[in-house]
Formats: C-alpha cells, structure tokens, sequence
C-alpha cells in the first residue's frame, strides 16, 4: 500500500476548494502499542490520531494542534496532538472496569462533554476553541466546530480498523476556501455540494485499503485534481527532562522536598511513550538554581 503514515495535500483546479488525505499504519501501531486500551477506544484513538494529522495541514508556523475530548462518561479523556511537522502522538484515559461495546459511538463514551482544538505556537498566542459534544461521530463534531468557530465549509471522513493487518487509520478533508476563482456564490455553492456528495460515496474499506491515488481517482476521476508530493507523518513524543522539571518546579520546593525525604527520589513517567525521568536532590536543587550542599 502505498503512501502509508504519510498525509498529502490536493486542490481541484477550477473551484475554491482544498483537501488533505492521510494513512497511518506504524504511527497507529506506535501508540496503541503505548497503552491496553479496550478496542471501541483503539479505533476512536484511530480517529483521533487522523483527525489531528489532517488539521496539522492547517499550521502555517512552528506549533502543535491538539485535539481533545474529555467528559463525564467511562473514557473521561481522549486526546492526539500533531506538530507542524508532522509529529504525532495521542492517549487516553478510562474506566478499566467498564465494558466497553465495540462500535460505542464518541459520545456514549465520553457521555456529556466537550471537544477541544488548540492552537499551540512556538512563538506568540496560544489558541483555543471548545464546542459541546452533540454528535457520536468526531467528524461530525470537528464540522460543527469549524462552521462555528472558524466560519469554513469543511467536511471530514475518517476511519480507523485494528482488524486489518496491521491496524490502519485514514482521513479525508476537504475545505472551502475564500473565493479567488470568478465564479458567483451560487456557482461555488454547486461545485461544493458536488465536491462533498463525491466524497460521501467513499467507504471506509477505500480509505483503508486503497492508496491516496486511487481513493481521489474513485471519488473525483471527472474532476481536474492537482495532487502535492506526500509528507511523512510519524509517531514521536515531545517529552523531556527539562519539561517535566519545569512541571516539577510549578509543584513548589517544600513538595518537592517532602517527596525526596519520603521516597529518596523523584520518579515521573511520560503517559504518551512511558519514557520515565528520575530526578533526585541534586537534581531538584539544580532545577531551583541552588548549589547541592558539600559533604564533609
């Protein structure tokens, strides 16, 4: 299968109209690899892990964009990040006790919630948009975000399988943009709703098993489509010493100090790879600026 963990960008040629298109096959296994998580949350972190690959198409700087849903339901908190450069991740956190049906929809999971799309540069303000969970689909939920907040005609097909060999997630985007062509509102409204009741026909067995080609040549073979070179889309976990010490400095010296006297060291593990950090008192009074006491 071709074009496998790698997302790629489209535009049609005589209407306003971009699309992104993704697979992920090793960047899936890597995070579901992360965590035993029952299989209804492996498929929704399939979609979720799609989702934040596609939006990551969006960021014009040094960031990462992150997709959240958290709420009051057995899975309390399900999340996947990207950055500009494609580095994805994700977790989720449940009641290992519940039962979980195979095809629970999103919002019988998470139960009565929020979703949650941030905007995280490097460099300058951060962003942040929460819709209300209406809709046991995320594709439906991210539509419902953008026609709220960013005011952009967008439609979303996702899908994600851990029954195939390997496991596989896909997804499909596609975006009105501010009219450039000279064509009238009525004109642009038609092409989009040709556009999208294409993309509709698509099936979740075509995303999974058909390369972005023949996936956009089944959907829009009468349409003048310019496809861009792919980009490689990966697993990786920005975690580090130096954040978590930041995180432990936010904690306060006196906690900090009540758990070495009581453990003799400080020992964190990242949720997203299980990399674990250990600190110890030196470690802790460096992080403070302060020189370790001499033994004499």
């Amino acid at each position: 299968m071709s074009h496998t963990d790698h997302l790629q960008r489209f535009i049609f040629e005589h209407s306003d109209i971009r699309g992104e298109i993704l697979t992920l096959e090793k960047s899936y296994r890597d995070v579901l690899a992360n965590g035993d998580y029952p299989e209804a949350i492996q498929h929704l972190l399939g979609q979720f892990l799609a989702a934040a690959g596609l939006l990551s198409a969006t960021l014009k700087f040094d960031g990462v964009i992150t997709l959240q849903a958290q709420g009051s339901g057995p899975l309390s908190l399900i999340m996947a990040d990207c950055t500009r450069h494609h580095n994805l991740r994700a977790i989720a956190q449940f009641d290992p006790n519940q039962s979980y049906e195979i095809n629970a929809s999103l919002t019988s999971l998470i139960g009565k919630g929020t979703l949650t799309l941030t905007i995280d540069p490097n460099k300058g303000e951060r962003y942040q948009g929460i819709v209300t969970l209406e809709s046991g689909s995320l594709a439906k939920c991210l539509e419902d975000y953008f026609t709220r907040s960013e005011q952009l005609a967008t439609r979303i097909w996702l899908s994600a399988d851990i029954q195939t060999i390997p496991p596989r997630a896909a997804g499909l985007l596609l975006q009105a943009l501010p009219t450039q062509l000279e064509l009238n509102k009525e004109e642009n409204q038609a092409l989009w709703e040709h556009t999208t009741n294409l993309a509709d026909t698509i099936t979740a067995e075509e995303q999974l098993t058909l390369s972005h080609e023949d996936q956009l040549y089944r959907l829009f073979h009468q349409d003048k489509l310019r496809l861009f070179s792919p980009s490689p889309i990966q697993f990786f976990c920005s975690c580090s010493e130096g954040r978590f010490g930041e995180v432990l400095l936010s904690l306060g010296h006196e906690e900090l100090d009540s758990i070495i006297e009581e453990q003799g060291f400080i020992s964190i593990n990242c949720q997203f790879c299980h990399q674990q950090y250990r600190f110890s008192r030196e470690d802790i009074e460096k992080l403070f600026g302060e020189n370790p006491p001499m033994l004499h």
